[in-house]
């Protein structure tokens, strides 16, 4: 392979995060390009040879290793139970890997992942696309902009209506599974509020199972205490009627509130791609742009409309890619991961003991940030 030629990427599984998320994103970054799907499952290997007619195919990742000086970058994008063991045989067979959110079960386990990387001098890196949505790279403008002055609580929601059960592993109660919202939503809210604010010191969790059957939790909140003063309170339900703003940011010479989610997610299930010509990607109507201001609610009226920044999910590739290049720094590292996990360990534990978990930040974790001042990296900006 010469510096110009396009870094060749084998996507391990492909349900929901695999073709809907992963392959058109890698498929859409220059310099990349998707040479192998593992899969066994004949309709979604008719699915991904309908949208990449040139991809190849794998029925199991152990078929990849014998290969493996015909590839450049394994994406895992697997059931997360899987996520540890297939990341780890792909570091052993030389290869760099990016791990779909959560890279593993536990911390201790995401910090091994990440050992095994650095000893190896390869690239480890986690698929956290929603710190290239729209919504929150707008908070960390105004953020920089100072334009809340000194944040003081900072909430988030990731709500859903879904009253009925769909099945799956995802709703498994078997903890091998690794399933519930709280690894699921909770992933993300987690990682988005330790971006912009640092690490967590105090923890604390309500979480429950609220539908009839359900084996795992579907209704849970996280209250965060940050190094930087700081607290967090993040929200991740399937079982909200009503649902609240995405987010609340309360700062103190201003607070921002935005309901909505960023339309990639939606842009992507409908099958429109990043750079096909088509509207400006990541970009949402003025009537959603959330509102800034003091002393009165959004919805009568209060403060000004904010210009959504487009949600921009494509950065990250991007930055896998000039990392694996050597000309950019890793967009997500496994030891940012393992801080998440750190706070989901201990929302767990706080909601199942009814106590508040002490934390002490870890080495590469998100630096403490002052209050006004986002933890963003430039791609995120």
């Amino acid at each position: 392979m010469t510096s110009t030629d396009p870094l060749r990427v084998a996507l391990v599984g492909y349900g929901l995060a695999g073709s809907v998320f992963h392959a058109p994103l890698i498929a859409a970054t220059e310099g990349l390009v998707l040479d192998t799907v593992v899969t066994s499952n004949e309709e979604r290997r008719a699915q991904a040879r309908a949208e990449f007619p040139a991809v190849r195919f794998a029925d199991s990742p152990e078929e990849l290793w014998a290969r493996a000086d015909e590839l450049d970058l394994v994406v895992i994008a697997t059931p997360n139970k899987t996520h540890v063991p297939v990341a780890k045989a792909a570091l052993a067979a030389g290869l760099p890997v990016v791990v779909d959110k959560p890279i593993a079960g536990t911390a201790a386990e995401a910090r091994e992942l990440a050992a095994l990387a650095e000893e190896s001098g390869l690239l480890l890196s986690v698929f956290q696309n929603r710190r290239w949505d729209n919504d929150f790279l707008t908070i960390a403008r105004l953020m920089a902009d100072g334009e809340l002055g000194a944040v003081q609580r900072f909430e988030s929601r990731f709500e859903r209506w879904r009253p009925q059960l769909k099945g799956g592993w995802r709703e498994s109660g078997d903890p091998q599974e690794i399933g519930g919202l709280l690894y699921d939503l909770g992933s993300h809210i987690v990682d988005q509020a330790l971006v912009l604010f640092g690490p967590a010191v105090q923890v604390y969790a309500e979480s429950d199972s609220r539908r009839p059957g359900a084996a795992t939790d579907d209704d849970t909140f996280i209250a965060i205490t940050h190094a930087s003063g700081v607290r967090s309170h993040l929200y991740a339900s399937a079982t909200t009627a009503q649902l609240g703003p995405r987010f609340r940011v309360l700062g103190r010479q201003a607070g921002y509130v935005k309901y909505g989610l960023d339309p990639q997610e939606a842009a992507l299930r409908e099958g429109r791609r990043p750079g096909a010509g088509q509207e400006p990607w990541g970009e949402e109507p003025e009537g959603l742009w959330g509102r800034l201001g003091s002393g009165e609610s959004p919805l009568t009226g209060g403060g000004v409309p904010v210009r959504t920044l487009p949600g921009d999910y494509p950065a990250y590739y991007a930055g896998v890619a000039a990392a694996l290049r050597g000309t950019g720094e890793n967009p997500v590292t496994a030891l940012e991961a393992a801080a998440a996990l750190d706070v989901l360990e201990a929302a767990r534990r706080s909601a199942q003991e009814g106590v508040s978990v002490t934390l002490v930040p870890q080495p590469g974790a998100h630096p403490a940030q002052p209050t006004g001042t986002p933890a963003v990296k430039e791609a995120q900006a």
